[in-house]
C-alpha cells in the first residue's frame, strides 16, 4: 500500500491539476477503494497545518497549497506570474501587429502555446479588435491592432515597428524590471490621433543580423511616472 500511496502522490504532484480517481485506478490496475484508501493516508500525512493539502471533489483528487499560507505564497509567486503573463501579452500583440489580420489559431501556431488569456487581455485593453472572419473552414475570427495600440506604444504608424525577429528577441530577453510593464500612457499629438481602426501594415526587412538585440525604442525609456502596471 505504501508504494501505491507514494505513486499516487507523485502522480498528483506531477499533474498540477485534478486527476480522476477512476483514471488512477484504471491505469494502475487497482480498485477505486484502494485509491481512496491511499488518498486518506495522504490526507493524514499532510495534516491541517502542512503546506500541502489533498483536495477531493467530483470524484477527483488534487494537491494544493494550504490557504493558511496564502499570503506568503502570493508574495513570492504573484510577481513571477505577473512577469510571465505580461511577457505573454507583449509577445502576442507583437505577433498580431506584424501578421495581422491573423486568427487565434495562427497566433498559437506561431507561439506554440495557448493564447486565450493574451488575446482576451488585449481585447480588454482595446489594443486589438476583431476585424473580420477568415475565408476558411469554420470562418475563424481575424484580429488586428487598433490605433490605441499605436498610442500606447508611442508609434505613429506600424511602419515604425522594429524588425520582427529583433522585437521578439527583445521581449524574450527583456530586463526583469521591464517585464512587469506593458504600455505607456503617453498619447500621440492631436493631429496624429485617429479613430479606432487598424493602421495600414507595411512589412519591414531585417536590419540586424547576428546574436544579441537591444530593446527596441518603443519598449524602452518607460519611466515609472508614465507607465501603467499590469496586475
Amino acid at each position: 500500500m505504501e508504494i501505491l500511496t507514494n505513486t499516487i502522490e507523485a502522480i498528483l504532484f506531477a499533474s498540477g491539476k485534478s486527476v480522476a480517481i477512476a483514471d488512477i485506478a484504471d491505469k494502475l490496475n487497482v480498485t477505486e477503494s484502494e485509491v481512496k484508501k491511499s488518498l486518506k493516508e495522504l490526507r493524514e500525512k499532510y495534516g491541517e497545518d502542512g503546506g500541502i493539502q489533498l483536495l477531493e471533489f467530483n470524484k477527483k483528487a488534487q494537491l494544493g497549497s494550504n490557504p493558511k499560507y496564502k499570503e506568503g505564497v502570493s508574495a513570492v509567486l504573484n510577481p513571477i506570474r505577473e512577469k510571465e503573463l505580461t511577457r505573454t501579452i507583449l509577445e502576442t500583440v507583437a505577433i498580431i501587429a506584424y501578421k495581422q489580420p491573423i486568427t487565434r489559431t495562427e497566433i498559437e501556431l506561431l507561439r506554440g502555446l495557448n493564447s486565450d488569456y493574451a488575446v482576451n487581455a488585449l481585447l480588454d485593453l482595446k489594443l486589438i479588435y476583431p476585424c473580420g472572419r477568415k475565408d476558411a473552414v469554420g470562418r475563424p475570427v481575424l484580429f488586428a491592432t487598433t490605433d490605441e495600440f499605436l498610442k500606447r506604444f508611442k508609434l505613429h504608424s506600424l511602419e515604425e515597428l522594429p524588425d520582427y525577429d529583433a522585437l521578439m528577441a527583445a521581449i524574450t530577453h527583456s530586463d526583469e524590471d521591464r517585464d512587469t510593464y506593458l504600455y505607456a500612457r503617453d498619447e500621440l499629438p492631436p493631429e496624429e490621433t485617429a479613430s479606432d481602426q487598424p493602421a495600414e501594415k507595411k512589412e519591414k526587412k531585417t536590419d540586424e543580423e547576428g546574436s544579441g538585440y537591444e530593446i527596441p525604442d518603443f519598449l524602452k525609456g518607460l519611466d515609472d511616472a508614465d507607465i501603467v502596471k499590469i496586475g
